[in-house]
């Protein structure tokens, strides 16, 4: 006894955006990213406000400018205003997905300079304070910038809204050139 297959055919196969229509529904992966990205930027943005406004514990501009001149940044202040702003704003741009791929350079920038000044003498896994957060700060931003910011972002309606290759491009090499300049000042 053979068993009879039917196939049922439409009369003209679906255009291209017709196959792939998504719902606007966002998914468990949106609110994920969505989640690192508030937990990871606000408390970057922080950081950056202890540096910049002395809230948090921190020390505020004056003193951290300070800091900034005994590690060979010369005028201190001027480079712990950049420092700072760039966590803030870096910071509270991945908090609410807005310029992502520039707020993720600005955070990867001061990371690569964190690791050449201050922790990468000590090593990867130094108890005082060694390599490993600078590295995963400027790994997550640069994944952010990779992967795009997610539907729960206001990025979704810009080009640059979806990552990619290119964003995390941008991302990486901004903040390196941003690192090299201030680095060689």
């Amino acid at each position: 006894m053979a068993t009879k297959i039917y196939v049922h055919q439409t009369s003209a196969p679906l255009e291209p955006a017709a196959r792939h229509t998504v719902t606007p529904r966002s998914s468990a992966s949106d609110w994920g990213l969505l989640l690192i990205r508030l937990a990871f930027g606000l408390l970057m943005a922080g950081h950056g406000a202890q540096k910049l406004f002395g809230l948090f514990g921190g020390k505020g501009l004056t003193a951290t400018g300070q800091g900034f001149a005994a590690l060979g940044y010369h005028p201190g202040k001027v480079y712990a205003l950049v420092g700072g702003l760039s966590e803030f704003l870096g910071g509270l741009g991945l908090a609410v997905g807005l310029l992502t791929p520039l707020a993720a350079a600005a955070l990867i920038g001061v990371m690569i300079n964190a690791m050449v000044t201050v922790t990468g003498s000590h090593g990867l896994w130094e108890t005082r304070g060694g390599v490993e957060y600078s590295v995963c700060i400027a790994v997550v931003a640069l994944a952010v910038a990779l992967m795009g910011p997610g539907r729960l972002a206001v990025d979704r309606i810009f080009r640059w809204g979806v990552g990619g290759w290119a964003a995390g491009a941008f991302a990486l090499s901004l903040g390196g050139i941003a690192a090299a300049v201030v680095l060689s000042l």
